[in-house]
C-alpha cells in the first residue's frame, strides 16, 4: 500500500525490548522505491524507507482531510 501526506504509519519494532513507532507522513519523497518524510510521535523528523513487511500505513479519512 502506497502512503500519502497525512497518513499515519506504524513501524514495529526489529527487537522485543523496544517499542515499534508511529508517525504521520508529512511528504512522499519519492514513489518507487517509496521513502517519505515522516513526523513521529515523538516530536522528531525523519526521512523513512519501508522495507517490505515492516511498516503499516493507515490511511487519513477522507472527511477529516477535507
Amino acid at each position: 500500500m502506497k502512503g500519502h501526506v497525512g497518513d499515519r504509519i506504524v513501524v514495529e519494532s526489529e527487537r522485543a525490548a523496544q517499542p515499534g513507532r508511529a508517525g504521520v507522513i508529512q511528504e512522499v519523497l519519492q514513489e518507487e522505491p517509496e521513502r517519505y518524510l515522516v513526523q513521529w510521535e515523538d516530536g522528531r523528523t525523519s526521512t523513512f524507507a519501508p522495507a517490505a513487511g515492516a511498516a503499516t500505513i493507515e490511511q487519513q479519512d477522507q472527511q477529516s482531510a477535507s
